[in-house]
């Protein structure tokens, strides 16, 4: 059998769903286009976008809630120098979309830069990529198969331990379709699945409680969470909630900590990947401005965001103004090389978009969000990281934190951590916040280890109101010198 093209194939998919059903074809999106493009203009597209959401949650041994979305709409946008106009509409006919356009043409025509030249049918496709399947994931497994997973997570968890008292588990799969067209001719599609397992237990002894999750996910079908796959987020979550039952208050005061691999790198995400991003830099918000070709870490540390790994949750085969994604190398060697960039702060800094351009929803406008962000590896065993602490502590998963992009200062509050004294764990210790400043804690990398490892699957980014599903990651790490408040 002969197949197309993935971007053909994918614009298909994308025509057939929102275009054909509505009297939508090529000559109306050009019209549309030139509508905007009647005044000044530096940029202008339309981002057509299909959602179905299907969610299934379990608690105390029943699936108590199931539940079943879809929205549909298009995002009409047109920028002028630094200015945006946008407006969008969940009716997807043409007299809508000539609506929008008219508004965002009249809201646009104060900013003037230049004109665009709207091309007609003779477009540019965007390059070809297939970094997951083009399919639906609620229809890899029927509702008695989503049912019986969500079973199979309860029944695990209870064989644990007795302890185990309560099982929660969550089953989320979504079917993404979406389609740009550009001023410059450029049409692009993507095809996105996204499924998502969690897992939350809680153990209780002594008549004292504590929480543990797990869980997992990425841009495949439901059949992702196999016998193997479910176990270990099951392991993950009862694990994390039995170690706890043995916590005392954490330690306070300066010291050294050990971050571990994998989702712990949601703190180079928060700390450093926000700072990283073309907006901030532009304005010169963040403390990373102005700074390229200069030391911003310790030799050793690269930072990538990588929006091209094969079915990671952060991953994408082009971004949401039809840009394909990249391999960006933010921090080399300690050298800052470059920021993530969509559309509208590339040209205002003269550099080109690094596929970075996101939006929530058609009803949102793009910016530059990151995608999978990482830090590479390096040569040290990790055990030997952990030895390396004379009195310090060790944080194998966090939970929320928050972060100053202008001073780079954060906070996280680690939701398990153990306390090493001597090269050896103690004990672990529950109430432990790490405090610091991000590009300080860059420079304070002493050890990398040799195990770099990406999260299973379960990151959210959320920016100015805006929340989109995104990937991190990271090696074994000592940092010198961090502020660790504790209980204790």
């Amino acid at each position: 059998m002969i197949s197309r093209e993935p971007t053909l194939e994918r614009l298909a998919v994308a025509q057939a769903l929102m275009l054909e059903p509505f009297g939508l074809d090529e000559a109306v999106l050009a019209r549309a286009l030139a509508c905007i493009g009647e005044h000044r203009v530096d940029d202008a597209d339309l981002f057509f976008e299909t959602t179905r959401h299907e969610g299934w949650s379990l608690e105390e041994g029943i699936v108590k809630s199931g539940s079943f979305s879809i929205d549909q709409g298009v995002g009409v946008r047109a920028v002028a120098g630094e200015r945006t106009a946008f407006a969008y509409s969940d009716d997807l006919s043409e007299a809508s979309l000539m609506d929008a356009a008219r508004t965002v043409r009249s809201i646009a025509a104060a900013g003037q830069q230049r004109r665009v030249r709207v091309r007609g049918a003779r477009g540019k496709l965007a390059s070809s990529r297939l970094l997951y399947p083009a399919l639906d994931p609620i229809a890899t497994l029927d509702s008695a198969r989503k049912v019986a997973l969500l079973e199979k997570v309860e029944r695990l968890a209870r064989a644990k331990d007795p302890r185990i008292v309560q099982v929660m588990a969550g089953l989320a799969a979504e079917y993404d379709v979406v389609l740009v067209a550009r001023a410059d001719g450029t049409r692009a599609a993507d095809v996105r699945p996204l499924v998502r397992l969690s897992v939350t237990v809680i153990a209780e002894q002594g008549g004292r409680r504590e929480v543990g999750s797990g869980g997992g996910g990425g841009r495949c079908g439901l059949e992702h969470f196999s016998d193997e796959v479910v176990a270990g987020y099951v392991a993950q979550a009862t694990e994390a909630a039995l170690t706890n039952l043995d916590s005392r208050p954490a330690p306070a005061g300066e010291m050294a900590v050990v971050l571990g691999p994998g989702w712990p790198g949601v703190l180079l995400h928060e700390a450093v990947g926000h700072g990283l991003e073309g907006d901030f830099n532009r304005r010169g918000s963040s403390t990373f401005a102005g700074r390229i070709g200069q030391r911003v870490a310790a030799k050793g540390v690269t930072v990538l965001d990588d929006g091209t790994l094969p079915g990671r949750r952060g991953s994408l085969n082009v971004d949401d103004e039809g840009h394909v994604t990249q391999r960006n190398v933010l921090i080399e060697d300690g050298i800052l090389r470059g920021y993530l960039q969509d559309s509208l702060n590339a040209r205002l800094m003269g550099v080109r978009p690094t596929g970075n351009a996101r939006r929530e929803s058609y009803a949102h406008v793009p910016m530059p969000r990151m995608t999978n962000t990482y830090m590479l590896g390096g040569q040290t065993p990790p055990a030997e990281i952990v030895e390396s602490l004379e009195r310090g502590l060790y944080a194998t998963n966090f939970g929320g934190g928050q972060v100053d992009i202008t001073s780079g200062k954060f906070v996280f509050s680690a939701s398990q951590a153990f306390w090493v004294e001597k090269g050896k764990i103690q004990y672990p210790v529950k109430g432990a916040t790490i405090i610091g400043n991000g590009p300080d804690a860059l420079t304070r990398v002493s050890l990398i280890g040799s195990d770099l490892r990406l999260d299973s699957g379960v990151g959210m980014c959320g920016k100015e109101g805006q929340s989109v599903p995104v990937g991190v990651g990271q090696p074994t790490l000592r940092i010198d010198r961090l502020t660790v408040g504790g209980t204790a």
